[in-house]
């Protein structure tokens, strides 16, 4: 995956708190098998961290700022993107807004544009506060998109995936499929309180993998704002397989598997490995967001 090098990155659309001191009360995490299935729970999840039983237990306030704003003082250009870890997940929350914004005019209706936060250890959210632990999460309450650059790190050690930049992007991706999902009404279905194979919460993040697709195969041809070119000039064949391979990394399935040592299907959130792939390749191969009816 490749940014054109001369394009402008709009750090606007990234809050960079880490750093910051949050005081108050230790948001809680289980240890052992239940904190791995909190943090199960709370992987690419279209919920906030108070629906995890993550909140903090102290009741304090919590920061919202940083004096360290590094993207902002790094992140300005296209080569940027393509040198630094945290200027291509800029660069991604760029292209994935623009792709959006422009889809939702074509189809008639409007985007609201939802900010990432990079974070580290612990942030505070609308949704309460939560720790690295939880791994990515979007916020219906703030409608942001929370992210600790170091799950990438985890995603290969923790979880086996091959990692590489498209990972990463299929990762920033899902989570905007959850805003994208927030902005339609649709988001609200998988909050029943139901869990297995069936679910609506099941049924949520294989929709989030499709639109994630979706973006994937517009990625080369959406236009930046500022130059008028796509931002990202360059996606092979090898950027989709670390998508794919992701996707699967993240499977139900495969993280019961590893951790519980037994799968319990009727316990899923998310679906199987080779559903992951399944929906996010038909996005994909679709390029349409009305092939992604994971409900139907």
């Amino acid at each position: 995956m490749q940014f054109d090098d001369d394009a402008r990155l709009d750090t606007s659309e990234v809050q960079d708190v880490r750093g910051s001191r949050i005081p108050g009360g230790k948001a809680t995490v289980g240890g052992g098998i239940a904190g791995l299935i909190a943090l199960v729970l709370g992987l690419l999840l279209g919920v906030g961290p108070d629906q995890l039983g993550l909140t903090d237990s102290g009741g304090g306030p919590v920061a919202t700022a940083s004096g360290l704003a590094q993207v902002q003082q790094s992140c300005r250009t296209g080569q940027d993107a393509n040198t630094r870890d945290d200027c291509r997940t800029v660069a991604v929350v760029n292209s994935v807004q623009d792709y959006w914004d422009q889809e939702f005019a074509r189809r008639g209706g409007s985007y609201t544009r939802s900010p990432t936060v990079f974070f580290s250890e612990r942030v505070g959210t609308a949704c309460g506060s939560a720790t690295s632990a939880v791994g990515p999460f979007y916020c219906p309450g703030d409608r942001k998109v929370y992210l600790d650059l170091g799950f990438f790190d985890d995603l290969r050690s923790k979880f086996g995936a091959s990692g590489g930049p498209f990972a990463q992007a299929y990762v920033v991706a899902h989570e905007y499929g959850h805003h994208v999902q927030d902005l339609m009404g649709t988001l609200s279905r998988s909050q029943d309180g139901r869990t297995g194979a069936d679910s609506n919460a099941v049924k949520v993040e294989l929709q989030a993998d499709c639109y994630a697709g979706v973006w994937a195969h517009h990625a080369t041809t959406t236009n930046d704002e500022s130059t008028g070119r796509p931002l990202i000039t360059s996606l092979t064949a090898a950027d989709i397989d670390e998508g794919l391979d992701a996707a699967a990394a993240v499977g139900d399935d495969r993280i019961q598997a590893r951790y519980q040592g037994r799968v319990t299907p009727e316990s899923w959130t998310h679906g199987s490995a080779a559903q992951r792939r399944q929906w996010f390749q038909q996005g994909y191969r679709a390029g349409d967001m009305r092939q992604c009816d994971t409900f139907r």
